[in-house]
């Protein structure tokens, strides 16, 4: 029996029971849960990295984006005021649109 001890999608046991298959899960408390969005980020980013063609590279992006929704309500917070904190360093600090690439600064 494979053993995956990760964070997954809410209806995945479901999908697993429908295909005739046993499962064990638990619930996570709070702070086990922010620890495992947090790992399920690095791993979707990781996948995303990963990526061979711009249709996985969405599909990896959507799932960044699905944990992003996860951690701001875990930071109490809605999307769109992540969202607001994104446009406001975006008008302060400009996005990533003009791809530059910052080689040295001098020190003086």
């Amino acid at each position: 029996m494979p053993l995956y001890n990760k964070l997954v999608r809410d209806y995945i046991p479901k999908i697993i029971e429908e295909s005739g298959k046993n499962y064990r899960i638990k619930h996570l408390s709070d702070e086990e849960y922010t620890e495992e969005l947090k790992k399920k980020l690095i791993e979707e980013v990781q996948e995303y990295l990963d990526a061979k063609d711009h249709e996985s590279a969405v599909e990896e992006l959507a799932d960044v984006l699905e944990l992003i929704h996860a951690l701001a309500k875990v930071h109490h917070v809605t999307i769109e005021k992540v969202e607001e904190r994104r446009d406001l360093k975006n008008q302060n600090r400009g996005g990533f649109k003009d791809k530059v690439f910052l080689i040295d600064v001098e020190d003086h």
